[in-house]
């Protein structure tokens, strides 16, 4: 009989519980709205057509396969350059593995491994649109001579991270320019 009594107090226990936890998620909602947070979005661009001057270049590859990707016409005849609304041009695209520290036998313990990206955007007619401008990432990997062949693969994924890191970087720069 007792606990047909508190049954209805603690109906109202859990209903106040819920009705808090609703407050307390659409506030912290109203927050985020009001501090002008928003997800990332896919970039828009003011051209339809580019041209990627990056002969040979991984990153240039994978720039192309994403500006398509992002709706944009990417221009690759060098015939075709004049007929694009704008010119990426790559200056320098280096990949660079620097020793950063040694072991008391003079073994490699840890390198520094960068991508730098130099490019300009224009316009087919030679105005800089966009001028020189570089990205540069870095990252330290550490080394061991016993695990040579693993380091090396894991060397490849770093620099492919950073990489695309510097194509999403070019990509924002890009949806800033006006033609």
């Amino acid at each position: 009989m007792a606990s047909q009594k508190h049954a209805p107090d603690l109906l109202r226990c859990q209903r106040r519980r819920r009705a808090l936890r609703a407050l307390a998620g659409l506030g912290a909602l109203a927050a985020l709205q009001g501090c002008g947070f928003q997800l990332r979005q896919a970039p828009v661009f003011s051209f339809a057509s580019i041209y990627v001057d990056a002969p040979g270049s991984a990153l240039g590859a994978e720039l192309q396969r994403q500006l398509r990707a992002s709706g944009l016409q990417v221009l690759t005849d060098a015939a075709a350059r004049e007929k694009a609304d704008l010119i990426l041009q790559s200056l320098a695209d280096q990949r660079e593995r620097q020793v950063l520290g040694l072991n008391a036998s003079g073994q490699v313990r840890e390198y520094r491994l960068h991508v730098r990206f130099r490019f300009r955007v224009r316009t087919p007619a030679g105005k800089d649109v966009l001028p020189d401008a570089e990205i540069v990432r870095q990252i330290d990997q550490s080394y061991s001579e016993t695990a040579a062949l693993s380091k090396e693969a894991e060397a490849q994924m770093l620099f492919d991270n950073m990489q695309s890191d510097i194509v999403l970087q070019v990509m924002r720069r890009l949806s800033t320019v006006k033609p």
